[in-house]
């Protein structure tokens, strides 16, 4: 087993503030069309196919899904691929939305 970085939301918030990050969203498409992390991409098979074929394994990755099981997995698999600035949102969308909403009340 791979070694990951996981990250709380406010972590997540400053590695989003960062020029070239990727947002990954691996939850199920219609709740990815529903409501998403802003800038995020839905991490369909295609999309991880051509990451791990022509992608810059250099830049930073953010994944994420509803409680960060699943993001972990992918997270995992990416740093496996040579990604070594892929993390994990850990809690995903639910510990996001979670957070944000403490930092609009």
């Amino acid at each position: 087993m791979v070694s990951i970085r996981n990250v709380t939301p406010e972590t997540a918030a400053q590695i989003i503030g960062q020029d070239d990050v990727m947002i990954l969203d691996c939850r199920d498409v219609g709740d990815y069309r529903e409501s998403h992390i802003e800038g995020a991409m839905h991490s369909h098979d295609d999309l991880v196919e051509g990451l791990i074929r022509k992608g810059d394994k250099s830049r930073t990755l953010l994944v994420y899904c509803y409680t960060g099981h699943r993001s972990e997995h992918l997270t995992e698999f990416l740093t496996q691929f040579g990604f070594s600035h892929a993390c994990n949102l850990a809690g995903g969308y639910q510990a996001w939305q979670t957070w944000a909403a403490q930092q609009t009340a």
